[in-house]
């Protein structure tokens, strides 16, 4: 204790530097722990978090026996997680890759621009868009010729692509960032001896570019499976604008609380949920590091 006291006043600047945001890590992400006790507690708004009884486990009983239902939105949830990750990842890498690789520089900074935007417009705004689309005299049924009713059970099937489709535009152009990012800071040098060797275009991205790309997208990886149970709630409350007759591909483990929420007076069913949320995320991204750390120790996160 007496040395970490002496080491601590020792580098008392940085400290001092660091303690804003050591503050708002705490009070933002650990302080609000303490709400998932509200999965063992019988919620009373009058009461207060801290004042309402203990319950145990009875909350959990509630998740077990919606049985089809919860076995339906985890089954959802984690299906859109890998199409959303194997499909987003391919076409960030890609996308970052082509601008990259632009030969107008001035242009590719234009269209990197434009290609963000998309993450700030809200889901609540989407849903029109999407609407705008789909219904049944909408764009698609207009220019086709067709009377598809894209809100009914009939078209449930079709609900992951059109969900996949809006996630894509609305994430890809942000996440390829990351990736350009990370190509500015490779060596020109070894494309010119590359170059040099006789090395094409493809040959240079596949031995220079990719492998330059491998340890931020295994970062990526890993820190998007610690939310492997957590889904884009807009995405799957508004812009399907929670129709049960879509649930059956569309209802995901978030979308599921937020309709709780609405419907029931016992915060406790919600917060059972989330609970269940992070315990999967957490084990997951463990056993995921883990396995990292054991192939290739560099890229793994601790």
């Amino acid at each position: 204790m007496k040395d970490f006291l002496s080491n601590t006043w020792k580098h008392r600047a940085h400290v001092v530097m660091a303690l804003p945001a050591f503050l708002i890590l705490f009070f933002i992400m650990y302080v609000p722990l303490y709400g998932l006790t509200m999965a063992f507690r019988e919620y009373d708004l009058m009461e207060g978090l801290m004042g309402s009884p203990w319950v145990g486990f009875k909350n959990f009983d509630f998740l077990w026996k919606t049985g089809p239902t919860f076995l339906r939105m985890t089954k959802n949830t984690l299906i859109y997680y890998v199409i959303f990750t194997a499909v987003g990842t391919f076409l960030n890498v890609t996308l970052a890759v082509a601008l990259d690789q632009f030969v107008f520089k001035k242009l590719g900074k234009t269209m990197q621009t434009m290609m963000i935007i998309p993450i700030f417009i809200s889901y609540a705004a989407v849903q029109f868009i999407v609407s705008a689309f789909l219904e049944s005299n909408g764009i698609i049924n207009s220019v086709f010729g067709t009377s598809y009713a894209f809100y009914s059970k009939s078209m449930v099937g079709a609900w992951p692509l059109i969900l996949t489709i809006v996630k894509m535009w609305n994430s890809v152009g942000y996440g390829s960032v990351l990736y350009m990012s990370v190509l500015a800071g490779v060596d020109t040098s070894l494309y010119e001896a590359a170059e040099i060797d006789g090395a094409n275009r493809w040959q240079r991205i596949w031995h220079i570019t990719l492998p330059a790309l491998i340890p931020m997208i295994t970062v990526m990886l890993l820190l998007s499976v610690g939310s492997v149970m957590k889904s884009d709630t807009g995405l799957f409350y508004q812009v399907t604008k929670n129709l049960g007759e879509l649930y059956d591909t569309t209802q995901v483990v978030d979308s599921y609380v937020l309709d709780a929420i609405k419907k029931t007076t016992n915060m406790g069913y919600t917060g059972v949920a989330s609970l269940f949320q992070s315990v999967v995320g957490l084990i997951l991204m463990l056993v995921a590091n883990g396995t990292v750390r054991k192939i290739a120790p560099d890229d793994a996160l601790f």
